[in-house]
């Protein structure tokens, strides 16, 4: 199972965007830690299950091949204060999530359903059905 948290394991654009991020994050006095980049399938699956056949609250409501972390074009991430993760931070978020959207990434915290605040990701257009039928970010 692979649940990375590496940078260099998105797509270079990705990895670029996201370097950026936590580079525009920290002008703005914000320190964050990413918290996953690529998934494989089984790390999806396995994330899928919690909070329906495995304890836990429901963290995703995507199986494997059905998440843009699968495709190396998303990654999540936590502000910190002294070293531990503020979940719990909204206004904190929200400031990242501009930030993000600032560099030209889609910030979960602005979906309808299922926020997801934690969450950035680069599609360049394409949807899951491109991707599962091969397409790549150029």
């Amino acid at each position: 199972m692979i649940n990375s948290r590496n940078i260099t394991d998105l797509h270079p654009h990705v990895a670029k965007l996201c370097t950026d991020f936590v580079a525009a994050c920290k002008k703005q006095h914000i320190d964050v830690i990413i918290t996953s980049t690529y998934r494989d399938n089984e790390s999806q699956n396995a994330l899928y299950a919690q909070g329906r056949t495995k304890p836990g609250a429901k963290v995703t409501n995507a199986k494997g091949g059905d998440s843009f972390h699968n495709y190396k074009i998303a990654f999540d991430f936590c502000p910190i204060v002294n070293g531990k993760c503020q979940w719990n931070d909204a206004a904190t978020f929200t400031k990242c999530g501009e930030i993000a959207e600032s560099l030209g990434l889609e910030w979960a915290g602005r979906w309808l359903k299922f926020k997801e605040m934690a969450h950035c990701q680069f599609t360049g257009g394409l949807r899951l059905v491109d991707l599962k039928a091969g397409k790549v970010v150029v």
